[in-house]
């Protein structure tokens, strides 16, 4: 009987961990994707709908167990066709308004002064249920703080200047606004980093995507890192 397996994939800012992500699920009829990374930027944006200030938020937030403020704020996660969705208060959250520019630097600065042990026990368990059933595809940041027994942890990376390009697509964003988007990712990294969130572990496996030209080009070279026989992915 072929195991399941629990794939981790983390990343630069604006390296196309999400595309790739969704991609392979795409492939993989016997996976489902957890995307931690919107559970954790619906508990924060919804705090910065009580608390708009980020200076203020920072203090608010710091050492706080995340965890209590999640179910304080009614915010769930539920799978659903095979991939998890964010609900607040009852309603299917706005993936949109959970990746916006404010909402992605709140929670690389909140990321890294919250209390996450709870979260993080939240998270293992959820996906030790999963993977009874299916492979789980993982994406968000601290995977192997969350899952240590991982089978596989990638890593995607691209250089500054195409994540910048990537992201001004993303949000629609004209070459007037390069400049600023390339401010915000790079104060972005530097926040992950002081994080712990760009830590790289003895198993991980770093992918650089930088030439890929498509989400399918940079998601084969993700599969070459991955043992065929260990999963159900073509």
């Amino acid at each position: 009987m072929k195991k399941n397996i629990v794939i981790g994939i983390e990343g630069l800012v604006g390296a196309g961990k999400t595309s790739i992500c969704r991609e392979l699920l795409k492939r993989d009829k016997n996976a489902v994707l957890l995307n931690g990374g919107n559970l954790y930027r619906a508990i924060v944006y919804t705090l910065m709908q009580k608390e708009p200030n980020i200076l203020k938020l920072k203090k608010l937030t710091k050492n706080i167990d995340i965890k209590k403020y999640m179910d304080d704020l009614k915010v769930e996660i539920k799978i659903e066709d095979r991939e998890s969705k964010i609900y607040i208060d009852g309603k299917l959250a706005n993936e949109e308004e959970l990746q916006s520019k404010a909402s992605s630097l709140a929670v690389s600065i909140i990321g890294g002064i919250a209390d996450n042990t709870k979260l993080f026990e939240f998270a293992k368990n959820l996906i030790d249920e999963l993977k009874k059933e299916h492979n789980v595809i993982v994406s968000g940041r601290s995977i192997m703080k969350i899952y240590p027994s991982i089978d596989y942890h990638l890593f995607i990376t691209a250089s500054l200047n195409e994540r910048v390009k990537r992201k001004c697509i993303q949000y629609k964003e004209g070459k007037e606004n390069y400049r600023e988007v390339k401010r915000n990712i790079v104060r972005r990294d530097r926040l992950q980093k002081l994080a712990g969130f760009y830590k790289i572990y003895p198993n991980t496996i770093q992918v650089d995507v930088t030439d890929c030209k498509s989400v399918e080009e940079s998601t084969n070279k993700v599969l070459e890192n991955i043992d065929y026989s260990l999963s159900t992915i073509k």
